[in-house]
């Protein structure tokens, strides 16, 4: 058991399911300069974002670019940096890991096996994931349990061994309607694609639309079966990737 495993029950005691803002900042004022947050800029990241620039909690907010976003997510991007003035971090792939890639099996290779697909998003987004995680106590996410089938039992706060690091997910038990509703509620911009049937945003050429009843992962890697659609961001176990 690490260190940082062995703390996860005494950052607990820093949590209050009812006050997001309190609890990012007792968890910003007890990792000082150690906690991160991930943002998609997607609905979910967009309300955490807000919290921690609207009360100027010190979290450090960073996203991966892999070079193949949505026109519209840089646009909110930009939106968001107008709007709070504050920093956010990219993280990019190594170019020459990329550049191999792409000499060696061609810029969308992805769609012809799962281990290209799975090279793909480890080269941008799991290792620059790893540099923006390196030497940090907490890791923020905007997981909700409604994302995942899997994700009903999840705990607010849950050990990361991948990256050895303790991840947080405050918004872990909302609902789709009160995300949106905040949303609206506090004028926060975010990404129009959701407006338009896309619930869970990616890369361009891996996301698409969802139809009414379809499931929510539907959007993601739909050439692919249901059980392998992950990219490795939010695996447990170092031999998950």
């Amino acid at each position: 058991m690490t260190s940082t495993q062995h703390n996860i029950e005494s950052v607990n005691q820093l949590i209050n399911p009812d006050n997001i803002i309190e609890s990012i900042n007792q968890l910003a004022k007890a990792f000082q300069g150690k906690v991160v947050f991930s943002t998609s800029f997607s609905w979910e990241d967009q309300i955490i974002a807000h919290t921690i620039f609207k009360h100027h909690i010190d979290v450090a907010v960073f996203t991966l670019d892999t070079g193949r976003l949505f026109a519209e997510t840089y646009a909110t991007w930009s939106r968001t940096l107008e709007l709070y003035q504050q920093k956010i971090t990219a993280y990019y792939p190594d170019a020459n890991q990329l550049q191999d890639f792409i000499v060696n099996k061609g810029p969308n290779s992805f769609y012809e096996s799962i281990e290209n697909r799975k090279q793909c998003c480890y080269i941008r987004k799991v290792a620059p994931l790893q540099r923006a995680l390196k030497d940090k106590a907490i890791w923020i996410t905007g997981i909700r349990a409604a994302h995942s089938n899997g994700r009903s039992d999840m705990p607010l706060l849950e050990y990361d061994q991948a990256n050895d690091i303790i991840k947080y997910h405050p918004l872990l038990h909302w609902t789709t309607e009160e995300v949106i509703t905040f949303i609206n509620q506090n004028n926060i911009p975010y990404n129009p694609l959701h407006d338009n049937g896309f619930i869970s945003i990616g890369c361009m050429p891996c996301t698409r639309a969802v139809s009414a009843g379809e499931d929510f992962r539907a959007g993601r890697w739909w050439w692919e079966d249901n059980s392998k659609k992950e990219c490795g961001l939010h695996v447990h176990r170092a031999n998950e990737q």
